[in-house]
C-alpha cells in the first residue's frame, strides 16, 4: 500500500477504510454504523459504538501485557524533578483521582475546567474525566482571571481542579487567587474545586467548596470506565475567534481515538514502546492529542515537559531531554527551534548530548520557515517534518505520511493531504484554482473522524465559522497553494495575504526571503496601510546572538533581497530591528496587533499573549 492508494481508498471508499481503522482500538460495543450525515454536510462518526477513552489509553495496554512499560515521564528542569509512571501506575493514578471525583458528585456529561501547569496531575486529571465520562476543559494555567472566568460562564463546569502554583522560568505564579478571582467574577458558580499542594506554594482552601488532591484521593475507592456513547463529547477546547468570545471546540470520544491512533502510524511512524516527545503544553490542541492522548492509544512512552526551549538552563534543554529519556520522535513549534537557533546558532550546545535516539523531528502550529528547517536538517542530520493542522482538527490535515512511505521533503510544504482530508484549494464560491496558484485552503466535507463536532453550546457559529463560508467544504482560514506534484504550501491566514496597489502579495512569501538573511534569528512581515498603495508591507527582525551589521545596512540589504526574489511590485522598503516578537503562550506570532500597532489603531492585549510589556516596545519602534 502506497500513499497515494491509501489515500484515494479514504476518500473513494469512506466508511470501509475508517471500519478498518477502529479495529485497531478497544470498543466496549464496536461500531455497525460507520458515518451518519447530517442536514449541514457535517456529520457523525461511529455513531453507535461505545467505549471509554480512558481505557483505550490505559487498561487497554495493561490488557495487551504492556502494564509494566513506561507510560508517562515527567521531567521539570524548573524544579529539577523527574518521574516515571508505569501503565499500571498511571492507571491506578487515575482511577483513583476519578473515583474521588465521582465521590462528590462528578458524573457524566459534567463539565470539568482544568486550570493546571505542567505536572502529571494534570494529564491524570484530563484521563480522570474521560474514565467517568465527563467533559474536560484544559484551560492554559495563568491565563488572567477574566479569561478564566469566560470559559467558566460558557462551559458550566460541575468542578474546577487546579494545582496551587506554576512556574515559569523565573518566578513562580499562584494559581488559587487567579481561580478564586475567576470564580467570584462568573455568575456560574462550580460546586467543587479540587487543589493540588506544589512544595513551592500552599493555597488557601475555602470550607465546603475546595479539596485538598491528596487527600481526597488516598482513600477512594477506583474507579471503573464509564461506557460513553462514540459521539458523546470527550473535550471542550477554547479557541480564539474574530467576535473576541472564545469558541469551545467540541471533540467526540470514538472518532478521537480512531483518529488520533491511525495518526501515530501514518504521521510519525510510532509503534508501542517508542518514546514520543510532544513540546507543548497540556492547554493548547498539541498536549491534548499528543502529550496525553494519543501516544497512549498507541503504546508509547510519552514526556511531560516543564520547561522551555531555552533558558531551562540554556539552548541545549531540548537535547538534554532527548539524551536523558532515549527520546524517538519529538515534536515541536517551529518558533521553540527559532529561539534554540537564535541563542546557538552554530548548534554548539547540540554536540554536547547524545541524540543517536532520535529518528526524526517533527514541526507545526505555524509556518516552517526554510531557514529553520534547513538550519535542523544541517545541524541534526535527521528528517524534519512539517505538517500542517489546527485545534478544530485534531491532527494533521496534512504531513509526509512516513508511516506508508517517506516523500521527498520540500521546503516550506506541509507535504502532502492525511488520508481522510480532501483538501483543495479554492474561491470563496467553491471551485477549484489551478495548480500554482494561491486561493482558499479547504477541505471537502465530510470531515475525517477526529476533527470537531460543533462549537460547545453554538451550532450556530460552528456552521457560520466553518461551514457557510465555502459551500460544500470545511473552511481552514488558511491560504496557499498545491503544486504540480500535489504539495500543499500554506502561506498563512488570508487575513495575512496584504494588497499592494492591487496586487494580492503573501507576507509568508517576504518573511521566507528575509529569514534567509544570515544575520536573522526570526522575523515577521505585516502589511501597514499606505494612502497611495493601500497597503505596504513592513519587517520586524530579530538578529542573531553575535551578529554584527549595522541597521541600515540590514535593512538595505533585505530591501535588495525582497526585491529580487519577490519583486519591486512588493514595495518592501522597511524592517525594524526588535529585540523579540509579540507571541502567544504557544508560540504564534500576534500579527494581526502588530498590523494594528503599525496603523495607529487601538488593539485589546489578547489573552493569550506571552508578555504584554512587548507591545509597548513595539510601539516605539513604530513611533506610537
Amino acid at each position: 500500500m502506497n500513499y497515494h492508494s491509501e489515500f484515494r481508498r479514504s476518500i473513494d471508499q469512506r466508511d470501509d477504510f475508517w471500519r478498518e481503522q477502529a479495529q485497531d482500538i478497544d470498543w466496549i460495543e464496536f461500531p455497525k454504523t460507520i458515518w451518519q450525515a447530517l442536514d449541514n454536510g457535517h456529520g457523525q462518526w461511529f455513531p453507535d459504538g461505545t467505549l471509554n477513552t480512558s481505557d483505550v489509553a490505559l487498561d487497554a495496554n495493561i490488557r495487551a501485557g504492556r502494564g509494566q512499560q513506561t507510560a508517562l515521564i515527567y521531567d521539570s528542569p524548573v524544579t529539577d524533578t523527574q518521574q516515571r509512571f508505569t501503565y499500571t501506575e498511571l492507571r491506578d493514578e487515575v482511577a483513583r483521582f476519578a473515583g474521588a471525583l465521582r465521590a462528590r458528585g462528578v458524573e457524566k456529561g459534567d463539565r470539568v475546567i482544568l486550570y493546571m501547569p505542567m505536572i502529571p496531575q494534570a494529564a491524570i486529571a484530563m484521563l480522570a474525566c474521560a474514565r467517568l465520562g465527563a467533559v474536560h476543559s484544559v484551560v492554559f494555567g495563568g491565563f488572567a482571571a477574566h479569561e478564566l472566568a469566560v470559559r467558566i460562564e460558557d462551559a458550566q463546569p460541575k468542578a474546577v481542579i487546579t494545582a496551587s502554583c506554576g512556574i515559569e522560568v523565573a518566578k513562580v505564579i499562584e494559581y488559587k487567587p487567579l481561580v478564586d478571582k475567576a470564580i467570584e467574577q462568573s455568575s456560574h458558580k462550580p460546586e467543587l474545586c479540587v487543589v493540588y499542594q506544589r512544595p513551592q506554594v500552599t493555597a488557601t482552601l475555602q470550607d465546603g467548596r475546595d479539596y485538598d488532591w491528596d487527600a481526597i484521593t488516598a482513600n477512594a475507592e477506583p474507579a471503573e470506565p464509564v461506557p460513553v456513547k462514540s459521539t458523546d463529547p470527550l473535550y471542550v477546547l477554547y479557541t480564539s475567534g474574530t467576535t473576541g468570545k472564545p469558541k469551545g471546540v467540541v471533540r467526540d470520544n470514538g472518532g478521537h481515538a480512531v483518529a488520533l491512533k491511525y495518526s501515530m502510524k501514518l504521521v510519525y511512524d510510532a509503534t508501542p514502546g517508542d518514546v514520543f516527545w510532544a513540546a507543548s503544553d497540556v492547554g493548547w490542541v498539541v498536549g491534548h492529542s499528543y502529550i496525553v492522548y494519543a501516544p497512549l492509544f498507541s503504546g508509547c512512552t510519552t514526556i511531560l515537559y516543564e520547561g522551555k526551549p531555552v533558558r531551562t538552563p540554556d539552548a541545549g534543554a531540548f537535547w538534554r531531554v532527548v539524551q536523558d529519556h532515549k527520546v524517538n520522535m519529538l515534536f515541536t513549534a517551529p518558533t521553540a527551534f527559532r529561539a534554540v537557533r537564535k541563542e546557538d546558532p552554530e548548534a554548539d550546545q547540540l554536540n554536547r548530548y547524545d541524540v543517536s535516539s532520535l529518528k526524526r523531528i517533527f514541526l507545526a502550529g505555524e509556518r516552517l520557515d526554510p531557514p529553520t528547517y534547513e538550519w535542523l536538517k544541517e545541524h541534526t542530520g535527521l528528517p524534519i517534518l512539517d505538517h500542517w493542522w489546527q485545534t478544530e482538527t485534531g491532527w494533521a490535515i496534512c504531513c509526509n505520511p512516513v508511516g506508508i512511505e517517506m516523500m521527498a521533503t520540500k521546503p516550506g510544504s506541509a507535504t502532502v493531504p492525511s488520508p481522510g482530508f480532501n483538501v483543495q484549494v479554492v474561491d470563496m464560491a467553491g471551485s477549484q484554482i489551478p495548480a500554482g496558484e494561491q486561493g482558499q485552503i479547504a477541505v471537502k466535507l465530510p470531515l475525517p473522524p477526529g476533527c470537531l463536532m460543533t462549537v460547545w453550546g453554538d451550532d450556530k457559529r460552528f456552521q457560520s465559522s466553518y461551514l457557510d463560508p465555502i459551500p460544500g467544504f470545511y473552511s481552514s482560514g488558511d491560504g496557499g497553494y498545491i503544486d504540480d506534484d500535489g504539495y500543499v504550501f500554506i502561506m498563512g491566514r488570508t487575513d495575512d495575504v496584504i494588497n499592494v496597489a492591487g496586487h494580492r502579495l503573501s507576507t509568508g512569501e517576504m518573511e521566507e526571503v528575509v529569514a534567509s538573511h544570515p544575520a536573522i534569528a526570526e522575523c515577521c512581515v505585516v502589511g501597514a496601510h499606505d494612502d497611495m498603495k493601500g497597503q505596504i508591507p513592513i519587517g520586524l527582525v530579530l538578529i542573531k546572538d553575535g551578529a554584527t551589521i549595522d541597521q541600515d545596512e540590514l535593512e538595505e540589504e533585505l530591501v535588495d533581497m525582497v526585491r529580487e526574489k519577490i519583486g519591486a511590485i512588493a514595495c518592501f522598503r522597511r524592517a525594524i530591528v526588535v529585540d523579540r516578537l509579540p507571541k502567544t503562550r504557544s508560540g504564534k506570532i500576534l500579527r494581526r496587533i502588530i498590523r494594528q500597532i503599525a496603523d495607529g489603531e487601538t488593539y485589546n492585549v489578547p489573552s493569550t499573549i506571552d508578555d504584554p510589556a512587548i507591545l509597548e516596545e513595539i510601539s516605539e519602534k513604530f513611533g506610537r
